[in-house]
C-alpha cells in the first residue's frame, strides 16, 4: 500500500529581527525594527515585541517610533543572517533526502519516505526545534506545517505562530479555510482578495463554493483554475532538492539606491558597477549571454532590453547595452538652458523635466545564456583581455568586494553583493549544490 505524502514547512519567527536578538543579547525583549543597510526608512522586519504595537514588514520608521516610542532600529545583515540559514538547512537535511529551500528564512522536508524511521510526527517536529535551539540559539524558533501537500504545509506553517505546530488534513481542512482570510494562503495576495470580496467571497471555504464559471467570468481560464485549485486544497507541486539546481536561463542584479538620485553621472556609475556585478556572476557559472535587459524606476519607469549578435560575460559590454537603452530613452536630458542646468537647485527637483531623470531603482537582468565552453573563441577578440579579467577575479576574489574595477566607477560608492530574503542570487543557490 502506497504512503500517504507528508510534507513539513518549516518556517523562522520573525528571522531577521530575532538573529539581531541572537547576535546582541542586549536587544532579546526589547522592541526592534530591521531596516536596509542602505538607509532606506522601511522596515523590512520586526521583532515579536514591536509587533505587538503594531509594527510590522512595510512599516515607515517614523511610523514604528510613533507606535512604539522605544523602538530600536537596527540595519540589515544577510551575510550573518546567511550563515543562520546554512545552519537550519543543515540541520534539517538531517532529517529526509529531499529539502527545498524556498527562501532564506524557511524551507519544505518531504518526509514522505523517512517518516516510518521516526517514533512520531510530534516527536520528529520537537526534535527539530530543539536542535534549532540547541545548535542555532534559543532566541531563534521556528513554526512548523505539516499536510500532504507544500501548499497546505505552507499555510499550516503560519497558522500559530510564534513556535506553533499544525497539521493539515482532510478531515480538518474544511474547519480551517472555514475560518481563515483569503491571503492567509500563498497565492492570493490583496488585489485578488479585493476582487473576490466584490463577488461575497471572503473566505476559502466560500472560494470552494463558487461555482468555476464564475470565475472564469471575472478572471478568466487560468487564473480561475489556479483559484479552484487553492479553494480545493490541491498542490502537484514536488519537493524539490537544493542540491538539484535547474538550469540558470538568467542573471541579475537589483539595486533599491539609499536616496532619490538626480545625478545622472552617478546613476550612471551605479549601473556599470552592477554590470560589473552580473559579469562576475557569469563568469563564476562559465556562462555568457546574449541579451541585457535594463529598468529604471523613479518619477517614471523605464525598462528594456536588447538582443545582440555576440555572446558577452564582461562588465563593459554589459553597460554599453545598458548605456544603449538609457541614451534610447533619452533619460535625464531636458530643454533647459546650460545656466539652469548648472544650478544646485536645478539637479534636484525644481524642474519638472529633470526631475523626470531621478532614480530610486535600477535592475539589470542578462539572460539568453549558454556555458562559455560551448563557444567559439572570436577570431577579433583578443585573449589577454580574458587573462587580465581571470587575473582581475582572483584578486577581487581573494580580497573581497571589488577592489579592482573600472576607473569610471574608482569615486563611486563600493556596492556589495550579500544574500537577500528570496536568495535569488544564482550564483548564492550553486554554492549550496556543491
Amino acid at each position: 500500500m502506497p504512503t500517504s505524502p507528508l510534507i513539513l514547512c518549516i518556517d523562522f519567527d520573525s528571522f531577521f529581527a530575532s538573529c539581531e536578538q541572537h547576535f546582541n543579547p542586549n536587544l532579546r525583549g526589547t522592541p526592534i525594527g530591521v531596516t536596509a543597510a542602505n538607509g532606506r526608512t522601511c522596515i523590512i522586519a520586526a521583532s515579536r515585541e514591536a509587533k505587538k504595537y503594531g509594527v510590522k514588514t512595510g512599516t515607515r520608521t517614523w511610523d514604528a517610533l510613533r507606535m512604539c516610542p522605544n523602538i530600536k532600529f537596527v540595519k540589515s545583515d544577510f551575510e550573518r543572517y546567511y550563515e543562520i540559514t546554512k545552519k537550519f538547512l543543515s540541520i534539517c537535511s538531517s532529517y529526509a533526502p529531499d529539502v527545498e529551500l524556498y527562501s532564506i528564512d524557511e524551507l519544505f522536508i518531504d518526509l514522505t519516505p523517512a517518516l516510518h524511521l521516526y517514533p512520531s510526527l510530534d516527536w520528529l517536529v520537537t526534535d527539530i526545534k530543539n536542535r534549532i535551539k540547541n545548535e542555532v540559539g534559543e532566541s531563534i524558533t521556528v513554526s512548523v506545517g505539516a499536510s500532504h501537500n507544500k501548499l497546505l504545509a505552507k499555510l499550516a506553517s503560519g497558522l500559530e505562530k510564534p513556535d506553533g505546530f499544525v497539521q493539515i488534513t482532510h478531515k480538518n481542512l474544511d474547519s480551517i479555510y472555514a475560518k481563515i482570510a483569503l491571503t492567509a494562503v500563498s497565492g492570493i495576495g490583496g488585489r485578488l482578495q479585493v476582487r473576490l470580496n466584490a463577488m461575497g467571497i471572503y473566505t476559502l471555504f466560500q472560494l470552494r463554493k463558487c461555482p468555476v464559471e464564475y470565475l472564469k467570468a471575472e478572471f478568466g481560464p487560468a487564473c480561475a483554475t489556479h483559484l479552484k485549485a487553492i479553494a480545493d486544497g490541491e498542490d502537484v507541486s514536488l519537493v524539490k532538492s537544493y542540491k538539484e539546481m535547474d538550469s540558470i536561463k538568467s542573471v541579475g542584479r537589483n539595486y533599491c539606491l539609499p536616496a532619490n538620485e538626480y545625478d545622472q553621472t552617478i546613476i550612471l556609475q551605479i549601473v556599470y558597477e552592477l554590470c560589473e556585478e552580473i559579469a562576475i556572476k557569469l563568469r563564476r557559472l562559465n556562462k555568457k549571454a546574449r541579451t541585457v535587459g535594463l529598468s529604471l524606476q523613479g518619477e517614471r519607469m523605464m525598462h528594456g532590453q536588447k538582443t545582440t549578435t555576440f555572446y558577452m560575460n564582461k562588465g563593459k559590454d554589459l553597460f554599453e547595452i545598458c548605456k544603449f537603452l538609457y541614451d534610447s530613452w533619452k533619460w535625464g536630458q531636458c530643454e533647459c538652458n546650460e545656466e539652469h542646468k548648472q544650478n544646485s537647485i536645478y539637479k534636484e527637483r525644481t524642474c519638472p523635466e529633470h526631475s523626470r531623470g531621478m532614480v530610486r531603482q535600477i535592475s539589470i537582468w542578462t539572460s539568453g545564456l549558454v556555458d562559455d565552453n560551448n563557444l567559439n573563441t572570436s577570431l577579433f577578440e583578443n585573449p589577454r583581455r580574458d587573462d587580465v579579467l581571470k587575473a582581475v577575479d582572483r584578486l577581487n576574489d581573494k580580497y573581497g568586494g571589488h577592489m579592482v574595477r573600472s576607473g569610471f566607477v574608482a569615486q563611486a560608492p563600493k556596492l556589495k553583493t550579500v544574500p537577500n530574503g528570496f536568495l535569488a542570487d544564482k550564483w548564492e543557490r550553486h554554492k549550496l549544490t556543491q
